[in-house]
């Protein structure tokens, strides 16, 4: 079976890490499956050699020249399936099979796929109709995230529940990073960690407030925020206003993340909506207790009481007594990670992910056109 994957970010998050993995597994299981990326962008960088690429350089859905590149690659190609991954790649897979070029080109119609890995509505536009109707089959990373699909009128039939994976054996292969050493922390201090984009629903306004409580119960412990976004200078300002500055680290953007989370004491996801968390199933992987949220599809990766805790969304309060208690139960600690590893390995690895993916692809393929 032939597959063509589209992903137009540049940066890295967990989505792209899910394209990568997806990718790759299907190559390896001998089904030729062709990356379409933006060129410029860090999955490119992070492709292995071998990996069928192409690059476009797309600035924005309506991009008529990347409609075009994307054509010609389908063409060229011959897919069984187009797998658009985000929403401007939506776009373009519609633009593209509408185009006379490649209705020309193509022996018969690819099964059309598209990701859903956010718990946002789909965005209401005169073009909607337009931009989801070629979309045969939607792939969501969490129930959730299909019962908004059916909220915004995607039929139940057209959904499919595939939850996001994790390579265990590539997270074991990472060395662990002193973060102590790193960021000039002191030793044996208990470290809290956060890796997340700097967004508004990834809520580390919420983990910073929650610290300045747990710091008055655990006066030696560090809070390390590992990534990069919009809310940089809005979070850094936080940390100066609660007089956090010795306790609370925000790092930025680093590609050692992995091997920080495994000198974490504990992982914390804030997040206030959150379509699965990948962080979360990564640092499940290396054996940390988790603190998440009631948000999306959290509940779904992380077991209360036995892989980890949840909390309320935006509820600093709860967040901090939660963080407090594993911080003070070491045992505990170690019985969670150890869950939460087991959790991953039977749950969601990354071979379940690429063999999910593949049977909605052999499903839909053979029920033939309609779909």
């Amino acid at each position: 079976m032939k597959s063509v994957h589209i992903d137009t970010a540049k940066t890295w998050r967990g989505g792209q890490n899910q394209v990568l993995l997806t990718v790759t597994g299907l190559s390896e299981l001998g089904h030729p499956a062709t990356l379409v990326a933006h060129e410029a962008g860090e999955l490119r960088r992070r492709a292995s050699e071998g990996l069928r690429f192409v690059g476009i350089n797309p600035r924005s859905e309506f991009d008529i020249h990347a409609g075009w590149q994307l054509a010609k690659i389908l063409g060229d190609a011959q897919p069984d399936v187009v797998h658009a991954h985000d929403p401007m790649a939506v776009a373009l897979t519609a633009m593209a099979l509408q185009m006379k070029s490649v209705g020309s080109a193509l022996r018969a119609r690819p099964l059309v796929v598209a990701s859903r890995r956010v718990d946002f509505h789909l965005k209401r536009h005169a073009f909607s109709k337009w931009k989801y109707g070629h979309i045969d089959v939607f792939i969501a990373a969490s129930r959730v995230i299909a019962g908004i699909l059916q909220d915004d009128g995607i039929p139940a039939e057209n959904i499919e529940v595939v939850h996001d994976g994790v390579n265990v054996a590539f997270i074991d292969k990472q060395p662990l990073v002193d973060a102590h050493a790193t960021f000039w922390l002191p030793a044996g201090a208990p470290l809290v960690g956060n890796v997340a984009a700097l967004a508004p629903h990834k809520g580390q306004k919420h983990l910073i407030a929650a610290a300045a409580r747990v710091v008055r119960e655990v006066p030696d412990a560090r809070f390390v925020i590992v990534g990069d976004g919009e809310l940089r200078d809005t979070l850094e300002k936080q940390v100066r206003d609660l007089a956090l500055e010795r306790h609370v680290f925000l790092t930025g953007f680093r590609n050692d993340a992995l091997g920080l989370m495994k000198s974490f004491d504990i992982f914390v996801l804030s997040s206030v909506t959150e379509g699965l968390g990948s962080a979360m199933l990564e640092a499940m992987a290396c054996r940390r207790a988790t603190v998440g949220t009631l948000a999306g599809g959290i509940p779904e990766a992380v077991v209360d009481g036995k892989t980890g805790l949840l909390v309320p969304p935006h509820e600093e309060a709860s967040l901090a007594k939660a963080i407090v208690t594993l911080l003070k139960d070491p045992a505990k600690r170690a019985a969670m990670g150890e869950a939460g590893r087991a959790r991953v390995e039977k749950e969601f690895s990354v071979d379940r992910l690429v063999a999910n993916t593949l049977d909605v692809y052999d499903k839909r393929l053979a029920s033939g056109p309609g779909r």
